[in-house]
């Protein structure tokens, strides 16, 4: 008897080779993904902006990096002694206006140059609300704490979410080489604070847009990532404390689907002999010495020469 109902990720014709150059943006969930993809020694930039939920945001993060268009001091607010773009992050923010501009303009060269070589970009939306700041009526991607009385809440309407996700598309395609495929995910992380019946809301209008757009593009794929967490992983058992967010037990179940669905071979073997690697680096001794030892980190430094003679690019940078 079966007691769960596996979602399964179809299989892709096109394969993530070790050389692939991998782009990723979106939510939190994003930045998770993302992670591994580095743990297994892949090229990938994530979030030149931060962290960014909503289509608009991410839209308007992906038209500055294609016009690779610098930052100015106009377009930053003063708010407790730091100077912010309200586009960003508030790790970017600092108490200095060079040091803010610096900081974004040069994730913004960053993201440009890897965009125009990456053949493979992760979107991950994770809510249809917006806020709008008040005082100067525009779009946030961030709040940055500033007090709630400064900004509107509101939905973002099916036109705008279906204009913000066909904006994108045609600025990767503009940007990106012509072999370029876009995977599109849904976070799975439930943005309670909105309201259960609300958040229900925002992500169904967010599935809805993605495959009304993506159904006109060959080179654009939806990812079942939200229908795993919600029906193959619905335990609380697979999430952290607060509930909310999926644990690493989860990630790495929805890693895994992932690759068995994108990886080439080479890739596969590649990745999961780099996660060897790396447990092995964790590995610690109070005696550096011990002949046992010494003979442990030699075979480990053999093992990352061996996988540094498969890629042309850095790996291990250690």
């Amino acid at each position: 008897m079966k007691f769960r109902t596996e979602v399964n990720i179809a299989e892709s014709e096109n394969k993530i080779e070790v050389e692939d150059k991998i782009f990723s943006i979106g939510s939190c969930f994003a930045s998770e993904m993302s992670d591994l993809l580095q743990k297994g020694q892949l090229q990938t930039v994530n979030n030149p902006f931060g962290t960014i939920f909503n289509p608009f945001s991410i839209n308007n993060s992906v038209k500055r990096l294609h016009d690779s268009e610098f930052y100015h001091e106009d377009e930053l607010i003063a708010y407790q002694d730091e100077f912010i773009s309200l586009d960003h992050h508030t790790h970017f923010d600092t108490r200095y206006v060079h040091q803010t501009l610096d900081k974004i303009n040069t994730k913004l060269v960053e993201g440009n140059q890897f965009l125009q070589e990456s053949r493979w970009v992760i979107i991950t939306y994770g809510t249809s609300f917006i806020y709008e700041f008040e005082p100067k009526k525009k779009k946030v991607a961030n709040c940055h704490k500033i007090p709630q009385k400064f900004f509107h809440k509101r939905l973002l309407t099916n036109q705008e979410l279906t204009d913000s996700i066909y904006d994108t598309i045609i600025n990767l395609k503009d940007i990106c080489p012509v072999n370029l495929q876009i995977l599109f995910t849904i976070s799975p992380v439930r943005h309670t604070k909105d309201g259960m019946a609300e958040n229900q809301l925002s992500k169904s209008k967010l599935i809805t847009a993605v495959h009304d757009v993506i159904s006109q593009f060959e080179n654009c794929h939806y990812l079942p990532v939200y229908e795993i967490m919600m029906d193959d992983l619905r335990d609380y058992r697979f999430y952290k404390d607060d509930f909310i967010h999926p644990n690493s037990q989860a990630i790495n179940y929805i890693f895994e689907k992932f690759g068995v669905a994108f990886f080439s071979k080479e890739t596969e073997d590649f990745i999961k002999e780099n996660f060897k690697i790396n447990k092995a680096l964790e590995h610690k001794t109070e005696d550096e010495k011990d002949p046992k030892y010494i003979e442990f980190k030699e075979k480990l430094h053999q093992r990352i020469e061996a996988q540094k003679l498969k890629v042309k690019h850095q790996i291990f940078k250690i």
